[in-house]
């Protein structure tokens, strides 16, 4: 789980709205997003809760913005260990599915495919219906599994569904 002292750089480094289109609420859906797709294909859950976080914290605008993705990347790669808490295969690739993310790319490790479905099947909070022959995984494609996260991207609220309450840090 990510916790506060993590959170807090996180908030401390995002340069727009926390509350915004690219903020905290799209973390948490991306989130919810591709732990469900990691629990059904075996992908890193770590490296999936990571990706949700920081895929777009060195975002400077909303919309054209094509380098915050390596800009992510290079902003984890200076991030302590004790931060993260992961091993360096992990962090590698936690870089790789933050720099190319916006990239639309779908060959990859599937903790990686994991993390851009994850992220591209919010796209709906923004008025665009995810394409499937962008994303990358069949649990993604599945009709009933799409459908549910696309709902959750228009509706943009979490809070409607007690189940998907996201912990951002692990009680002290």
């Amino acid at each position: 789980m990510i916790d506060r002292d993590l959170l807090q750089v996180i908030r401390d480094t995002f340069k727009l709205e926390w509350r915004g289109v690219h903020g905290l609420p799209h973390w948490s859906r991306v989130r919810v997003n591709g732990l469900r797709i990691a629990r059904q294909n075996g992908a890193d859950q770590k490296v999936v809760e990571l990706f949700a976080f920081l895929h777009d914290v060195k975002r400077e605008a909303d919309f054209a913005d094509p380098e915050h993705g390596p800009r992510a990347a290079a902003f984890i790669k200076i991030l302590p260990g004790e931060l993260l808490q992961i091993d360096p295969q992990q962090k590698e690739l936690l870089m790789y599915a933050c720099y190319y993310h916006s990239r639309g790319m779908t060959e990859a490790d599937i903790s990686v495919q994991t993390c851009w479905d994850a992220d591209r099947l919010d796209l709906g909070r923004g008025g665009i219906r995810p394409d499937t022959d962008k994303l990358c995984t069949d649990i993604a494609k599945n009709p009933e599994f799409f459908e549910q996260a696309y709902q959750r991207a228009i509706f943009r609220n979490m809070q409607n569904k007690p189940q998907e309450t996201v912990q951002l840090w692990k009680p002290a």
